[in-house]
């Protein structure tokens, strides 16, 4: 990654990724005021960043062919990944603390599980400001099944907002105390919502979100609400299903990277016997598992909701409980300090 190149401290070069630009040529023509307002930070700063980017960086230890990078700075660059939280501790110790920017992750689960509540949540939550440990970036929410319930949305935002408020240093940032810090409404104005109703318009869709995010550079996460619901149907050709799928997976890889996003896949499971035994198995089959950079299967385990890492090259397998409140996703608690459930 070029402005890995770039002779500034590692929290400029984190911001400048999580802002999208990955290239010294994406620097160079921009000018101070703006990349200070998209970065948050001060206009002699960027003017710094600005002037080291149209010298070139420091030498690079990049091999001559294009594109490629060396393994450290691969290292380098996955310690600057940015990450969602999903409101749950629990869940995000297992994830590493959160979604990862930069790979496309797949949740699976049964009808009821939580998959577009957890979908819902990440969306408000890649909102939260800078100044509390946030991305203060927006949503693109594609809802292929009717199931994207904009009241739900809102009260999952008036808990965030609440939360953020009730937590946030205001002495020390020099703010009056108890001051509102986002509105409910100011959650739901960042969230980009398309509802799509069969394959071709899904396809389409996916293969203009790069225009579409190029227009709107403050998106940060791509949620797509469920990747599987109209592949499941009137598919005779099973070799074009596969097909497309395969190139809709690979577009979707290129855009996590490129803009330095996460994108979020729910898919569907249904339990099956396998060997005289109930197994949960996802859509799309054991092929489509190989499309995404990490899978979390959401699963039962008596009354509580666990969540796997069934499949990811840096996160070790393990579960996690979570429960679905009427705030949100959050930790599980014991039955005597249960929260109300939804």
């Amino acid at each position: 990654m070029e402005v890995g190149r770039l002779p500034i401290s590692a929290t400029q070069k984190g911001k400048l990724i999580s802002a999208g630009y990955t290239s010294l040529s994406s620097l160079s023509s921009l000018s101070p005021s703006l990349l200070s307002r998209d970065l948050s930070i001060t206009e002699t700063e960027a003017l710094v960043i600005i002037k080291h980017a149209s010298r070139g960086g420091s030498p690079s230890r990049s091999p001559a062919i294009n594109g490629a990078q060396t393994a450290w700075e691969m290292l380098h660059e996955e310690e600057l990944f940015t990450r969602i939280t999903t409101s749950s501790a629990d869940l995000d110790n297992i994830l590493g603390g959160g979604i990862s920017c930069k790979e496309v992750t797949e949740i699976g689960g049964i009808p009821g599980i939580g998959k577009t509540q957890i979908g819902i949540q990440l969306a408000v939550n890649v909102q939260i400001p800078v100044d509390c440990r946030g991305l203060g970036g927006k949503a693109i929410y594609i809802d292929t099944e009717g199931s994207f319930m904009v009241e739900r949305v809102l009260q999952i935002a008036k808990a965030c907002a609440e939360e953020m408020s009730a937590n946030y240093d205001f002495s020390r940032n020099g703010l009056p105390s108890g001051q509102v810090l986002m509105q409910p409404q100011d959650f739901l104005e960042n969230i980009i919502c398309y509802r799509v109703c069969s394959y071709t318009e899904q396809i389409a869709l996916v293969n203009s979100l790069d225009k579409i995010i190029c227009a709107h550079r403050e998106v940060k996460i791509v949620i797509i609400d469920s990747i599987t619901f109209h592949f499941r149907q009137d598919f005779d050709d099973m070799a074009l299903r596969t097909r497309l799928l395969s190139g809709m997976a690979l577009k979707l890889m290129k855009l996590a990277k490129k803009f330095s996003l996460a994108v979020v896949l729910l898919n569907q499971a249904a339990n099956k016997y396998t060997e005289g035994s109930l197994q949960l198995s996802l859509a799309l089959g054991d092929s489509w598992s190989h499309a995404c950079t990490n899978r979390i299967i959401l699963y039962w385990n008596g009354n509580e909701r666990y969540a796997y890492i069934d499949k990811s090259p840096s996160l070790r397998s393990r579960s996690a409980p979570y429960a679905v409140t009427s705030s949100g996703i959050r930790n599980l608690v014991s039955d005597s300090k249960r929260m109300k459930m939804m």
